[in-house]
């Protein structure tokens, strides 16, 4: 019986680094103040869409009111879209964006 050898495929695979190096920032989910919405109601969302506590909830609803805006989560662009587009649906108004380095 013969030596049975199995040839290694050539390795010319090329990875964008830029596309390697954006999959592994993470993005945020930001919500912006807004004339329309009570503070109550933008405290109620976060604590029923993303499960934070009542203090969580209210920190970051007084950043929004405070401060025009707040990140409220971060992690993988696409979870962080379907936020955005969850905060939409309630009625907020949120964006995404790449989180600082």
């Amino acid at each position: 019986m013969g030596v049975m050898t199995t040839a290694l495929p050539e390795l010319d695979e090329r990875v964008d680094v830029s596309e390697r190096e954006s999959a592994a920032v993470p993005w945020q989910t930001v919500v912006w103040n807004d004339p329309v919405n009570l503070m109550s109601y933008v405290t109620h969302v976060f604590r029923e869409y993303f499960g934070y506590s009542p203090a969580h909830a209210e920190r970051l609803m007084l950043g929004v009111h405070h401060d025009g805006h707040a990140v409220v989560s971060e992690g993988a662009r696409e979870q962080m879209e379907l936020h955005a587009s969850a905060m939409h649906d309630y009625g907020l108004w949120a964006t995404v964006r790449e989180a600082p380095r």
